[in-house]
């Protein structure tokens, strides 16, 4: 009697394991929704691109159609809730489902476009692959969306002390920010990516960081006015994560996911450089050299900071400063073991 009642339940595990299996593999030959966040909608190169990742999907097994938004909170609400089975969104909304890869998105952590490249490319990795999962999320790709710069309503404000004060808008779900403004004495607005460039623009705040992708369909030079100005340093270099439900897609497809998209990032660097070029000189305006290292050490300091507070990942802390030694290896904080 127990050997039959043993058979039984052994039989029975089978069937409830082969049933799930089952039900994951309906799961993914049944298609995938993706959400994409593009401030452009449809008409975006954000949209544009993953167009061109859905149809190179079908290679890996999957059937992906894809939803635009341009509203990023509601995007990520979407994914959160079930309805969408992937999403497109930038890494600061995304660092809720991975810290690990929302950290890349740092304070002053990646300095140039050639260091973000070596970057992006060491995380398609497969060595990297279980940093990748985090929370029942899975990152399956990533791609630069370009430095992000502080666009001032008065080109006076060329210095940090002359910050201070001034309202800056900041967005509500990145601590971070807020953390940094309040550093250097000025008065951070919470906002978010529908909102701050409206408050830029009629003069609600002085001052907002933006990558130059945005300027155009933000009309942002409505805010930099005549007297504004966009000032040719990045305090952060911004990315986008593609994040899915791995349950929905067939076995593997994270892994060639990341490998495809890696394979993509000159297409968007040259995008990036080209709408930076499209901007109008005369709202570009350079700090002197001899300001630059005290911004870097000011930045540094507010990324250990953050770090300690649990807001940026330490072990993404840790490879952003050995990508960037590896590029400039006489640089002081190399020799430092605080970050």
């Amino acid at each position: 009697m127990k050997k039959i009642t043993a058979s039984l339940k052994s039989r029975s595990a089978a069937a409830l394991a082969l049933a799930a299996g089952m039900m994951v593999s309906a799961a993914a030959e049944a298609g995938q929704k993706v959400c994409v966040f593009d401030l452009l909608g449809t008409q975006g190169d954000v949209y544009a691109m993953m167009k061109d990742y859905a149809l190179a999907a079908k290679g890996w097994g999957a059937d992906i159609e894809l939803k635009a938004y341009t509203d990023e909170r509601i995007a990520s609400e979407d994914f959160k809730a079930g309805q969408c089975d992937g999403i497109s969104i930038t890494g600061l909304r995304g660092r809720q489902f991975n810290q690990f890869v929302g950290s890349i998105d740092s304070i002053g952590a990646i300095p140039s476009y050639s260091v973000m490249k070596d970057v992006l490319t060491l995380l398609s990795s497969p060595k990297i692959a279980g940093s990748m999962i985090s929370n029942n999320y899975e990152v399956v790709g990533l791609v630069p969306l370009g430095a992000g710069y502080l666009l001032v309503n008065d080109r006076a404000i060329n210095n940090l002390s002359k910050a201070s004060g001034k309202k800056i808008a900041v967005l509500d779900y990145d601590k971070s920010q807020a953390k940094m403004v309040q550093k250097i004495g000025a008065q951070p607005v919470a906002s978010d990516i529908t909102n701050f460039a409206g408050k830029f623009n009629n003069g609600q705040v002085d001052i907002v960081a933006a990558p130059a992708v945005a300027f155009k369909p933000l009309e942002l030079f409505k805010g930099l006015g005549t007297k504004g100005a966009i000032v040719r340093f990045p305090i952060v270099q911004l990315t986008g994560d593609i994040v899915i439900n791995p349950k929905k897609f067939p076995a593997g497809f994270g892994q060639k996911s990341r490998e495809y998209v890696v394979t993509q990032l000159d297409r968007a660097f040259s995008v990036i450089k080209k709408t930076e070029a499209d901007i109008p000189a005369k709202y570009w305006m350079d700090i002197p050299d001899a300001d630059k290292p005290g911004y870097t050490k000011l930045m540094r300091e507010s990324r250990i900071s953050l770090t300690q507070d649990g807001i940026y990942d330490k072990k993404m802390m840790s490879l952003l400063k050995k990508v960037r030694c590896k590029h400039d290896p006489a640089s002081f904080e190399c020799a430092l073991q605080d970050e």
